[in-house]
């Protein structure tokens, strides 16, 4: 889950990582009173939106009168603003954060993130901010420096030392600096993130170590007991099929096809998605039913699914273990009467209770194409989605 910037300024200013001050607005008119609250000579004005790159896609604007103020925040307000990020349905701008703006003397990219390879926290960091790590990454990769936290100990002063120092920073900032990690890996470990990004992270011409903007992401299967980052959650930067499917306790993931998938086990789903595009077809979403699904579960996934508009044909793959196939079945005939299906549909069911779930399939006397293997089933899904859509 992801949040907005002020929202992640604001946690981690709890944790004693210094942040601009500023206030988040939700009309033009409120914005002007921000910069009155704020006072100073200059503003900036950030459209808070669920994506990087903002400042590109004129999503950023430093602003030195409150008039300028008034026409960024009208200009911002209400519009999709689309990023390399966002994709080109953009995202639409509900709110602004206005703040005062920083001199800037020098940007240091700093990232906190899981590597599940080593199993450990992960620190990288980079003396030349304010761009994408990726862009880093290729542009000047010696750059980059990276430090494995052992979680036996969490990360120690000595070793935000050492990454301070590699980052070339005046050795009378090093005190600052060593904060701004401890607190940072702290927010990380303490509040259940996935990750946190400062980019940039600024050293000001007052000698200050700023972070001048901040991202967070959350392990969703954690928010159980984080509810105050639950709280946090703004559904409208989300995409809608995936919000309504996560809000009924299902694995799903939109994509761009016109296939939808119906698969139990995030493996398998991955196979289907992959014996779909080998069958000349594009998978419309991944979605893990889950283990053990009922078929009101199943009537559920169908509606997540459908929720797509560019859904034209529907596969169902199960491979049964913890699973019924019986219950599968009785919630793909469900589905089909219930949500009044025109779409081709095709379903393969495969382990416990097999022959229970196709007979109850076949005395349905429902328009359902039933197949015997995965690449038989993504064939005749894909056939039958050319010849609807042909017809």
């Amino acid at each position: 889950m992801d949040i907005h910037e002020y929202q992640a300024k604001e946690l981690l200013r709890g944790f004693g990582v210094n942040v601009p001050r500023g206030g988040i607005a939700y009309s033009p008119e409120q914005a002007v009173y921000r910069t009155q609250e704020l006072s100073g000579e200059r503003w900036v004005v950030k459209a808070q939106i669920h994506s990087g790159a903002r400042g590109k896609a004129g999503g950023v604007k430093i602003c030195a009168t409150e008039r300028e103020v008034l026409e960024a925040a009208d200009s911002m307000l209400g519009k999709r603003l689309v990023t390399h990020q966002t994709g080109p349905q953009g995202k639409l701008v509900g709110r602004l954060y206005v703040e005062e703006a920083t001199d800037i003397q020098q940007e240091i990219y700093l990232g906190f993130v899981m590597d599940r390879k080593d199993e450990r926290i992960v620190v990288v960091a980079s003396a030349e901010g304010g761009m994408e790590i990726e862009d880093i990454s290729a542009e000047k990769p010696d750059s980059i420096i990276r430090s494995v936290v052992d979680p036996a100990v969490g990360m120690e002063a000595f070793q935000a030392r050492e990454i301070a120092f590699s980052l070339g920073l005046d050795p009378a900032l090093i005190p600052q600096a060593v904060k701004t990690l401890i607190a940072c890996y702290k927010a990380f470990q303490e509040l259940d993130a996935a990750m946190v990004e400062i980019n940039p992270l600024v050293v000001t011409g007052a000698g200050e170590i700023v972070a001048l903007d901040a991202k967070l992401s959350f392990d969703e299967n954690a928010l159980f007991r984080r509810p105050q980052i639950s709280e946090l959650r703004d559904k409208s930067q989300e995409d809608s099929r995936e919000t309504y499917a996560s809000d009924r306790g299902l694995n799903y993931i939109g994509l761009d096809g016109q296939i939808g998938c119906v698969v139990n086990g995030a493996g398998l789903a991955m196979a289907t998605l992959d014996m779909i595009k080998m069958a000349g077809g594009e998978p419309a979403n991944f979605l893990d039913v889950g283990g053990g699904a009922s078929p009101d579960r199943v009537l559920k996934s169908f509606r997540a699914v459908l929720n797509d508009p560019n859904v034209e044909a529907i596969l169902v793959n199960i491979f049964a273990g913890i699973n019924r196939c019986d219950w599968i079945a009785e919630g793909v005939v469900r589905a089909v009467r219930e949500l009044e299906l025109k779409i081709p549909l095709v379903v393969r069911l495969s382990g416990t209770n097999v022959e229970e779930g196709r007979k109850i399939l076949a005395d349905s006397k429902l328009d359902i194409t039933t197949a015997d293997t995965l690449a038989e089933a993504a064939e005749k899904v894909v056939a039958a989605w050319k010849s609807n859509a042909q017809g």
